[in-house]
């Protein structure tokens, strides 16, 4: 069988598992879900040593620090990954909800039901744990899920798959409700996009490149974000303290991720007292500095910005600073610059906070906490299946609820149209 014909097939057996699992209870769910979990956990042995393999070819192949730390696993990681499933177990289950019953002046009862997407394909890089949440989310939410991970995570991905793969068939829940394409031909991932008969969504996880190339190619809607150009606004009444801390927590607690911060605006009139403070921090965690004109007056020995530094995702210890001339010229430069992504405020001024967050038009807008809480596990969703820039079908971090739709329902008594 041949590439076309293999994932052909893995469409068609995904199709039909779809068409059950869509009726599948949630206690069902749920139990296979805290299964899954557990047997994460007890297999993280087998996990590890594939990972290890994985983390040999990385290196090997010169990959970056920041893909590395993407594609580690260690027994923390497999608990997380755990975790999140135990998580997802817990919340409620979307599927079947009614909502909008309205009685119609002919008697009509109409209102929708909230249903499973159908079959979705995820194509990611470097992170196994994807693996794990977003099969657990597709079971949950009732679609079925088709996993394409990349080269470098192939060993992490067939581990985690398979063992979830297991938990499905002692659940007594359709195994092909879980796939995983196991070839690393990128011929496969063509031939996926192509598959509109039997896949619903596309969502790509990784890098601009990988996601541009889904696009491109794709008979299929696509979910994504493209990169995540993050923004701190520090205004011109922070506290110091709380914005020192918020901007080093979301440049440098994890640097290598689409949620940490890219670009640290500041208000001239605090930019005298909050830099210098500021600069010591984040120079005490590694980070390399490069501002603009005005902040290279109160920093002189960091390198000057240039344009192209306002457009950068650097996923990494590297962070632009520019000083503003108001909270306008700072919402001005993130419709510019920024990439729809997470934008984050820090004030003590409530007309400004409220401004902020009605203004910018980005998928995650916080005011006083760290563009690092953009993520479906601190937001409560048990885990994410990416963030999403676009605003059809879904707009940020996605959970559960995103993965589904809704239909019209209507109850008549015999009613006609005239």
């Amino acid at each position: 069988m041949d590439i076309k014909e293999q994932v052909t097939e893995t469409g068609h057996k995904a199709r039909k598992a779809a068409g059950l699992l869509a009726n599948i209870s949630t206690a069902v769910k749920n139990r296979a879900l805290l299964k899954m979990a557990e047997t994460l956990v007890k297999e993280s042995d087998h996990i590890i040593s594939e990972n290890a393999r994985d983390l040999e070819y990385a290196r090997d192949k010169g990959l970056s620090g920041a893909m590395i730390d993407r594609l580690t696993l260690d027994e923390a990681a497999i608990k997380g990954m755990a975790d999140g499933l135990t998580e997802i177990a817990a919340l409620p289950d979307p599927v079947g909800e009614i909502t909008g019953m309205r009685r119609r002046p002919n008697g009509l009862l109409v209102g929708k039901k909230r249903i499973p997407l159908g079959v979705i394909g995820i194509i990611y890089e470097s992170r196994p744990n994807v693996t794990a949440d977003a099969a657990a989310l597709c079971l949950k939410s009732g679609n079925a899920v088709i996993l394409r991970g990349g080269s470098e995570a192939i060993n992490s991905n067939l581990a985690i798959a398979r063992i979830l793969q297991g938990v499905l068939k002692e659940t007594n829940i359709p195994e092909n409700a879980i796939q995983i394409i196991s070839t690393t031909d990128r011929d496969a991932v063509n031939e996926m996009l192509k598959l509109e008969e039997y896949i619903d969504l596309i969502i790509p996880r990784g890098g601009e490149g990988l996601i541009r190339a889904v696009v491109s190619m794709s008979r299929i809607p696509v979910l994504k974000h493209y990169k995540g150009v993050c923004h701190v606004f520090v205004d011109e009444s922070a506290d110091i303290e709380m914005a020192v801390a918020i901007s080093l927590n979301a440049k440098a607690q994890r640097p290598g991720v689409c949620n940490a911060m890219e670009t640290l605006l500041v208000h001239k009139n605090i930019a005298g007292r909050f830099l210098p403070v500021m600069a010591g921090s984040f120079r005490g965690a590694g980070v390399t500095l490069k501002g603009c004109e005005k902040t290279c007056t109160i920093l002189p020995d960091i390198e000057k910005a240039t344009e192209a530094d306002w457009y950068e995702e650097y996923l990494d210890l590297v962070l632009a600073v520019r000083a503003v001339d108001s909270i306008d010229e700072a919402m001005a430069h993130i419709e510019k610059y920024g990439s729809l992504h997470t934008e984050a405020i820090v004030t003590s001024d409530y007309k400004n906070s409220q401004r902020f967050l009605n203004e910018v038009n980005s998928s995650t807008v916080l005011v006083n906490a760290s563009t690092r809480f953009s993520d479906g596990f601190e937001l409560g969703l048990g885990a994410e299946m990416g963030i999403s820039t676009t605003k059809l079908h879904a707009f940020g971090p996605m959970g559960l609820e995103e993965l589904t739709t809704t239909k019209f329902i209507i109850y008549g008594d015999g009613q006609i149209r005239t």
